[in-house]
């Protein structure tokens, strides 16, 4: 076998390292000794799996001729339901011509019997029935299509149908299948009872129409491929009277109790047909089909043939369709099984005795990668003194960052003194008047005080003080600005920082005019950057917004928040003349649209500095809604696990 073929190879392998004088050890010698063991094992181990895939083959192979059997049932069924709505209103149809009723009034007419007659045979041909007759009260044929054949129905008596006194009975139509006494042909009956014209209420007689059920037969197809596959129609007793094969009609496939015979010869309804049972053997009902099915073996003079049994309803009648499956290609489906198993298997055993000779092969390895790594220990001092050196220069750049990092603060710090330097104007003109009120104050006091006036004295020394705190919260704010950060990125409130740019763009005189819209949020929003450093951005883009609207009639700067998510932009929108087509170039060092005295063209490059260095982003472009310019600074949200 393949088991014994493989563990030889690998203990001819074993041996040959024995006689070349490899030491392998007690363990190994321990590991030779139990190779009948192991093949005890995998025998075993091999015979499981192929039981296991016998019995999974043979649960899918029954599942798969279950499937295409009930796949086939529907079919049929769906084919009788659609034949069974086809024709079921007909007679009553038939049953509402004036003519039946007058027929039934006057049976000795001969003449209105002759044109019932024509007219039932008319109504033949249009339903493609292979019958059409009348019957009376007494279940009596006074009429019918077949009127000139020698195997008229007229003149014979159907009473005992249950087809004549159940639609007289009930008032209803009524469906039957019987085996024809007259014709001694299958078909289907279905009638309706013709109502007296003058009282509704009452049945006057029944009129038959008769469906051979041949041509429900000629549309019978196998089920898929299974070319071993039959299909029998059974009434309610289990006797077959639609089949694919011509042997088993008028079959019983159940046993029948005295009784239920008895029925059967009473209605005639395989007319003088002997009823002789089938010679059908229960096996029981596989492992994972439904409770429909079951295995049978019919047995013939050949011998048995073996079967999966699929029983279905059919719709409206009290029918069963009896779908039966060679369960030959069960056996192939077990095989297949089986082989996808013993494939399984090999793989499985392959595997472990690869893993078993790659664990001892590196054990090998084991031993010459010591070897390796003594050589290796001895080659590496070239290479930690080369680490040596590189970490040296590695320093070098370090240092020259932190230099870069340096200068690049002190130059956001000069452009921070730069602006102060253009807003001191402003500064010296908001400071200048409450200087000189406070100094004729200050005379004022002096004169009251000689008089002894203390009350003026008091109240001059209020307004003093009034005014000195004035000049102190507009110099506060500059103070702050003017001082350097630290460098490290905090939690600040996006509110705070407009607040502080506005009270320093406010104290200026050109922006007494401007009309400012800050909607300021209710709630913190909290953002992640420097106060110092996003306040410093904000008076920057406030300034230049402040300048472009200086030639508008209505200058209007409008400062909004917007939640994007993890991130919160500020906007600032001007109704100013608007950008340049080229907005990148903004941002480039030393570039300005303004005179020299109002910059020099390092106020947007620093701000979009700060705003990456923030992991942040400024952009700036032309307001789509208006004339104007808006600039965007957005920062990522205050990260909640801090």
């Amino acid at each position: 076998m393949l088991a014994d073929a493989l563990l030889a190879r690998w203990g001819q392998g074993r041996d040959a390292q024995l006689s070349a004088g490899t030491d392998v050890g007690e363990n190994s010698i321990r590991k030779r000794r139990s190779k009948p063991a192991f093949r005890r094992i995998f025998v075993s181990a091999l015979l499981v799996t192929l039981a296991i895939s016998w019995w999974l083959g043979g649960v899918q192979g029954y599942r798969h001729l279950e499937r295409d059997s009930l796949e086939e049932s529907f079919r049929y069924s769906q084919l009788i339901g659609n034949e069974l709505d086809r024709y079921r209103p007909i007679p009553e149809l038939m049953a509402e011509h004036p003519l039946m009723a007058q027929v039934l009034s006057n049976p000795d007419d001969d003449l209105l019997i002759l044109r019932a007659n024509e007219e039932m045979k008319r109504m033949a041909t249009i339903v493609d029935s292979s019958d059409v007759y009348l019957m009376d009260k007494s279940g009596l044929t006074i009429a019918a299509n077949n009127y000139r054949l020698p195997t008229s129905f007229i003149g014979g008596n159907f009473g005992f149908r249950p087809y004549f006194y159940e639609a007289m009975a009930s008032g209803q139509s009524a469906l039957y299948f019987a085996l024809g006494t007259t014709s001694l042909e299958r078909g289907l009956y279905f009638s309706h009872p013709v109502r007296n014209p003058e009282n509704l209420n009452e049945s006057i007689g029944v009129i038959v129409m008769k469906i051979q059920v041949t041509d429900m037969e000629r549309q019978w197809r196998r089920p898929l491929s299974h070319n071993e596959a039959e299909m029998v129609v059974q009434d309610t007793y289990g006797i077959s009277f639609l089949a694919s094969r011509e042997e088993w009609l008028y079959r019983s496939f159940e046993e029948l109790s005295e009784q239920q015979l008895n029925t059967v010869i009473e209605e005639k309804r395989y007319a003088n047909q002997p009823i002789v049972p089938i010679d059908i053997e229960t096996k029981g009902r596989p492992f994972g089909v439904t409770a429909r099915s079951e295995r049978v073996a019919i047995h013939k003079e050949s011998g048995a043939v073996s079967y999966l049994s699929v029983m279905s309803p059919l719709p409206k009648l009290d029918w069963d369709l009896r779908v039966l499956v060679s369960t030959r290609t069960v056996i192939w489906t077990r095989v297949q099984a089986m082989a996808i198993g013993l494939a399984i298997y090999t793989g499985i055993l392959l595997t472990w005795l690869y893993l078993r000779e790659r664990y001892r092969r590196e054990a090998e390895l084991a031993q010459r990668g010591e070897q390796l790594e003594r050589r290796v220990a001895a080659r590496t001092m070239d290479l930690e003194a080369s680490n040596r050196q590189l970490i040296g220069v590695i320093r070098e750049r370090e240092r020259a960052q932190e230099e870069l990092k340096a200068t690049q603060t002190e130059l956001i710090q000069a452009a921070k003194l730069a602006v102060l330097g253009q807003m001191s104007a402003g500064l010296n003109h908001e400071m200048n008047q409450p200087l000189t009120a406070i100094q004729a104050y200050a005379a004022n006091s002096r004169r009251f005080l000689v008089r002894g006036d203390t009350e003026t004295v008091d109240a001059n020394l209020h307004e003093i003080s009034t005014l000195c705190n004035k000049m102190a919260e507009m110099t506060r704010q500059f103070k702050i600005f003017a001082r350097k950060p630290d460098g490290r990125p905090s939690q600040v409130d996006f509110r705070v920082t407009i607040d502080a740019a506005l009270k320093i763009m406010q104290s200026q005189e050109r922006a007494k005019t401007i009309e400012f819209n800050w909607p300021r949020p209710a709630q913190a929003v909290m953002v992640h950057g420097d106060l110092i450093r996003v306040e410093q951005v904000l008076v920057n883009l406030i300034a230049n917004a402040s300048q472009a609207v200086e030639s508008v009639a209505n200058p209007r700067i409008d400062i909004l928040l917007e939640d994007l998510g993890d991130r919160v932009c500020c906007r600032v929108l001007d109704n100013g003349p608007g950008l340049p087509a080229n907005t990148d170039q903004l941002f480039e060092p030393f570039f300005t649209t303004k005179s020299m005295k109002q910059g020099l063209g390092l106020g947007l490059s620093i701000s979009r500095q700060i705003a990456d260095a923030l992991d942040g982003q400024l952009t700036g472009q032309n307001r789509s809604d208006s004339r104007g310019a808006e600039f965007k600074l957005t920062l990522k949200k205050r990260n909640k696990t801090t």
